[in-house]
């Protein structure tokens, strides 16, 4: 039979743990270390008749540029959020509201990494700084805590729980 194709485009800014979800995601395993993306990192799943194809586009300064650009492809964003990099969290809310006003009606899905690490923001605090609620009832949103750390016990069902929701969301007519 077909498989049904759908593209999921993983961005955020540098340092986030893009590249961590998106080995466990598609491996089910955590590595101590996984280099920074230099580009572009694409992996493959094939998941109940889809055939998913998961895109990461770096999220260094000078490659946020070329983030508008693969839009038009993704059938869901997920965008990743380091909550425990306070500083950068004013930039990644302007980089995620200029995304969804270029593409206003691609579901998105935020992931609230490392929430393992005791500094980490909650996803209610994570909500309202990166200015959520201002998106609801525009599109489909969820916002998810995770934790990709090869250390963490927690990171099995948190992104376990992206994947299952990427299925869903994928399946949708």
């Amino acid at each position: 039979p077909q498989l049904d194709w759908r593209q999921v485009l993983v961005l955020g800014l540098d340092g986030a743990g893009k590249s961590s979800v998106l080995h466990y995601i598609c491996s089910q395993t955590a590595r101590e270390r996984i280099a920074p993306t230099r580009g572009f990192n694409s992996a493959q799943l094939f998941v109940e008749g889809l055939e998913m194809d998961l895109l990461e586009v770096g999220g260094s300064q000078n490659l946020r540029a070329y983030w508008p650009h693969y839009l038009s492809q993704a059938d869901v964003l997920v965008f990743v959020v380091d909550s425990v990099d306070r500083s950068r969290l004013l930039t990644a809310r302007q980089e995620l509201h200029a995304l969804l006003a270029a593409e206003p009606r691609l579901p998105l899905v935020v992931l609230a990494n490392k929430q393992d690490k005791s500094d980490a923001l909650s996803a209610a605090e994570l909500r309202e700084e990166l200015d959520l609620h201002a998106l609801s009832g525009q599109r489909e949103l969820f916002l998810l805590p995770t934790s990709a750390t090869w250390a963490s016990l927690s990171t099995a069902t948190s992104v376990l729980r992206v994947k299952s929701l990427l299925v869903t969301l994928l399946s949708q007519p």
